[in-house]
C-alpha cells in the first residue's frame, strides 16, 4: 500500500479550495446558496473569491462579519427553503450553482426537490427547450459525525426521498475521500438536467486514492479495491462493500482485522461511489440510466458468496435498489447502515450503536460464512475471535463512559499494508499499479461531452498535498 492512505484531510476544505478557484474563473455565472453553514462546513476558502451576501441593507461594523459583501456570490441566510428557491431561479437564468447544507436539514426542502424533479422530467420531453444546468447538493456535516450535536442532527432521509425519483433525473454520489469528491464534483457541475446529490463529511479522514485513481473510480461508479482485500487472482470467499466516507473507513479497518486474524480467508473489498449504479438494469422509466449490467455487477460482487455492505444511509435503501438483481435473490446481501440509533456520543460509538462498526462487520462476515455449515459460529475456528470482538465492544462501551472519547486504538487507527500471499506475489495490487493498469494519459473521468485532455484537478491537488508521487 502506498503512503496515500496515511494522509488525512478535511474533504470539504479541499473541495472549497477548488470551488474558490472555480468562482474566480467564473465571476458572473456561478453562485453558492447555503443556509448559514459555509464556515461550519469548513468551506471558508470560497470567501477568498467572493464575499457573503446575506441581504443586509445597512452596514454595521460592529455586527457584520468581515466576509459580508453586498455584491457577494455566496448567498447565505438561515432558510433552506429560501436558499434552494434562489438556486432554482438562478439556474433558470442559464447559470450554475451549488447548495451545501447539513445533511439533516436538507430534508426541509424535500417537497421542493420533488417538484423540481418532476419539472426536469417534463421539460426533458420538450424538444424546443434547452437543457438546464443541474441542481447540485452537497450534504455535509453528516449523520455519522454529528456526535456533538446529537440525535436531532442524525438524519439520512434526504437520500431516501431522492432515490425514488425518475431514473433519468437524480444521481447520488458518496465519495470516500477528497480526491473522489473533486472528481465527482466536476462531473456534477458539468452535467445538465439532473439533481446531483453528493454526501461527504467535513472532519479529518483517511485519503485513500490519488487524484487519477479517483477519476477512474468516479467514472466506474463501483470499483474493487484489491489493495484493501486478500483475494487471490479474482477468487474470494466473501465481499466487504461500502458506500460513504465513514463506511469506507470502517470497512477497510474490518478487512485489515480479517487479514491479520483470519489469514486463510479471501476477502474482496468493494467501494461504491455512484449509488444508482446498484439499480437493476432493464426497460422502464423508473430504471436508472447508470444501472450496472448484470454481468459486471456479478463480476464485482460474485454470484453466491456472502456480501456485507455498510451503507451511509438506511439499509432499506440499498435493499430496495438491488432486490431485482438476479444474484441478490438468495438473501446473500447483509446491509448495515443508519438504523435510527443516535446520541451525543463519540464518532466510533455512532457506528457501534447502529451495529455497523468494524467489529460488527467482521462478526457478520464470519457468521455468514458459517451459516452454510449448519454450525453455531461460536463453535467454529472463528469462535475465539468472535468472543474477543464481543469483549472489545464491551470494552469500548466502558471506555467512552469513563473518558468521553474513543479508545486510542480507534482514534489513532491507520491502514497497514499486509504481506502479500504467495499466490499474489506476481500481482502488484497497490493503488499505483491500479493507475498503471487503468489510467491513460487522457482522463477517463471527464464528464459527458467534455474533451478528455487529462485531469483538470491535478495541479490543484498537488498544491494541496493530496496526491502521491506516483
Amino acid at each position: 500500500m502506498a503512503d496515500q492512505a496515511r494522509i488525512t484531510g478535511e474533504v470539504t476544505t479541499v473541495f472549497s479550495q477548488w470551488l474558490r478557484d472555480l468562482m474566480k474563473a467564473n465571476p458572473n455565472n456561478f453562485r453558492i446558496m447555503c443556509p448559514d453553514e459555509i464556515t461550519s462546513n469548513k468551506m471558508s476558502a470560497v470567501f477568498e473569491a467572493s464575499g457573503r451576501n446575506g441581504g443586509y441593507v445597512v452596514p454595521d461594523a460592529a455586527l457584520d462579519s468581515p466576509f459580508d459583501r453586498p455584491d457577494g456570490k455566496v448567498m447565505e441566510i438561515l432558510s433552506e427553503h429560501c436558499c434552494e428557491g434562489w438556486l432554482e431561479g438562478y439556474l433558470l437564468t442559464g447559470r450554475h450553482g451549488l447548495f451545501p447544507c447539513y445533511e439533516a436539514f436538507t430534508s426541509v426542502v424535500d417537497s421542493m426537490i420533488n417538484q423540481h424533479c418532476k419539472w426536469l422530467k417534463a421539460t426533458s420531453e420538450l424538444k424546443w427547450r434547452k437543457d438546464l444546468a443541474s441542481l447540485n447538493f452537497l450534504l455535509t456535516s453528516h449523520t455519522w459525525r454529528q456526535d456533538h450535536n446529537g440525535y436531532s442532527h442524525q438524519v439520512t432521509g434526504f437520500i431516501d426521498n431522492a432515490v425514488h425519483k425518475p431514473g433519468n433525473v437524480v444521481n447520488i454520489y458518496l465519495p470516500a475521500d477528497a480526491n473522489t469528491l473533486l472528481a465527482v464534483g466536476r462531473r456534477c457541475l458539468a452535467s445538465k438536467q439532473r439533481v446531483n446529490v453528493m454526501i461527504a463529511g467535513k472532519h479529518p479522514m483517511p485519503q485513500w486514492l490519488t487524484l487519477a485513481e479517483a477519476e477512474v473510480h468516479a467514472a466506474a461508479g463501483i470499483s474493487v479495491w484489491r489493495w484493501a482485500g486478500t483475494e487471490v487472482h479474482g477468487h474470494f470467499d466473501a465481499v466487504l462493500a461500502c458506500a460513504g466516507d465513514v463506511p469506507t473507513m470502517e470497512t477497510v479497518a474490518a478487512a485489515m482485522i480479517l487479514r491479520e486474524r483470519c489469514p486463510k480467508l479471501r476477502i474482496r473489498v468493494v467501494n461504491v461511489v455512484d449509488l444508482m449504479a446498484l439499480c437493476a438494469p432493464g426497460p422502464g422509466v423508473c430504471r436508472h440510466d447508470h444501472a450496472m449490467p448484470e454481468e459486471r455487477f456479478e463480476s464485482i460482487f460474485g454470484t453466491d458468496c456472502p456480501v456485507v455492505f455498510f451503507f451511509h444511509g438506511s439499509p432499506a435503501t440499498v435493499r430496495g435498489l438491488i432486490y431485482r438483481r438476479r444474484s441478490s435473490k438468495n438473501k446473500r446481501f447483509s446491509v448495515k447502515g443508519f438504523i435510527e440509533q443516535g446520541s451525543t456520543t463519540t464518532p466510533f460509538d455512532m457506528t457501534v450503536l447502529n451495529e455497523s462498526s468494524r467489529y460488527d462487520l467482521v462478526i457478520r462476515v464470519l457468521e455468514r460464512l458459517t451459516e452454510g455449515q449448519g454450525v453455531e459460529p461460536r463453535f467454529t475456528e472463528y469462535g475465539p475471535l468472535l468472543g474477543e470482538l464481543d469483549r472489545k465492544l464491551q470494552e469500548h462501551a466502558d471506555y467512552i463512559w469513563e473518558y468521553g472519547e474513543d479508545m486510542p486504538e480507534i482514534r489513532n487507527w491507520v491502514w497497514k499494508e499486509g504481506t502479500p500471499r504467495t499466490e499474489q506475489q506476481q500481482e502488484d495490487t497497490s493503488p499505483g499499479s491500479y493507475i498503471r493498469r487503468n489510467c491513460q494519459p487522457s482522463s477517463p473521468g471527464a464528464a459527458d461531452g467534455e474533451e478528455k485532455s487529462g485531469c483538470c484537478f491535478w495541479g490543484i491537488c498537488r498544491m494541496l498535498g493530496l496526491t502521491s508521487s506516483q
